[in-house]
C-alpha cells in the first residue's frame, strides 16, 4: 500500500484532489455526488479518482449502484500513517 500511496499522491497529477477525496472520506463516508458538491470539483472527476483509487485498495463503495457511498479501506487504514507522512511532503 505505500508504494501505492507514494504514486496515487505524489506521482501523477490528480494527487492534490486524491488527498482532498481522502480527507473528506476520512470524516464521513459520502457518495460520488456529495463529494463532488464538498470539495466543488465536477461529478466525472470525482467519480475518475474513486475509480483509481479503489483499483488500488484505498476506497471502497458500498450500497445500491446509484447513490454507493464510499469508504476507507482497512487497508489504507492500516496505512493511515504513510498517507500522513506524504501529505506532509506535499504542504
Amino acid at each position: 500500500m505505500e508504494k501505492a500511496l507514494w504514486y496515487l499522491l505524489t506521482a501523477t497529477r490528480g494527487g492534490e484532489n486524491r488527498v482532498r477525496i481522502i480527507r473528506t472520506l476520512s470524516d464521513q463516508p459520502l457518495n460520488a455526488n456529495r463529494l463532488a458538491d464538498e470539495l466543488d470539483v465536477g461529478y466525472k472527476t470525482i467519480r475518475h479518482h474513486l475509480d483509481v483509487l479503489e483499483s488500488h485498495g484505498v476506497v471502497e463503495a458500498g450500497g445500491e449502484k446509484y447513490g454507493q457511498l464510499y469508504f476507507l479501506t482497512d487497508q489504507f487504514e492500516h496505512s493511515r500513517d504513510t498517507f500522513e507522512q506524504i501529505t506532509k511532503h506535499l504542504e
